[in-house]
């Protein structure tokens, strides 16, 4: 019989070695996001808009919110250092934010099993929530982190 894992005691084990891979994320680094809560199954992050990052109507691209969600998603379905990538995802979009608005967005972790990780992400500007996704992980059957356990 093959032994349950506990990934909770995964997580604290070897959380600084898994923040590490999670927050140095290329392409959320290079849109200035700030990786700023990691817990086991929850993330947050913030990021600055920019004049860049604006659409026509002179409002936040609706890509770089779903950017901002999609890191904040990744790291909460990787955060016990097994490798996990995005299924599917569902975003919509409730209200505006401008350049100089900081931009937070909040991934929670609704449900996982062995195969798969279901979050809802809340992206907020102030108080007020400007777009939610729901999103769904596969978790593959390796882990990116050195276990001295056998998995």
């Amino acid at each position: 019989m093959k032994k349950k894992i506990d990934e909770s005691q995964i997580y604290e084990k070897h959380h600084e070695q898994i923040l590490q891979k999670v927050k140095n994320d290329p392409y959320a680094l290079s849109l200035g996001i700030q990786l700023t809560k990691f817990e086991a199954g929850f993330a947050e992050a913030s990021l600055e808009v920019q004049d860049h990052m604006v659409n026509t109507h002179g409002t936040v691209h609706g890509a770089v919110i779903y950017a901002l969600a999609d890191h904040v998603f990744s790291v909460a379905c990787n955060a016990y250092g097994k490798t996990s990538v995005g299924l599917s995802t569902t975003i919509q979009f409730i209200e505006a934010a401008k350049p100089g608005d900081r931009i937070v967005a909040r991934a929670t972790e609704i449900k996982r099993n062995f195969r798969t990780g279901f979050y809802r992400i809340d992206i907020l500007h102030e108080q007020n929530l400007i777009a939610t996704m729901d999103a769904v992980s596969y978790r593959k059957d390796q882990y990116f982190i050195e276990l001295d356990e056998q998995v």
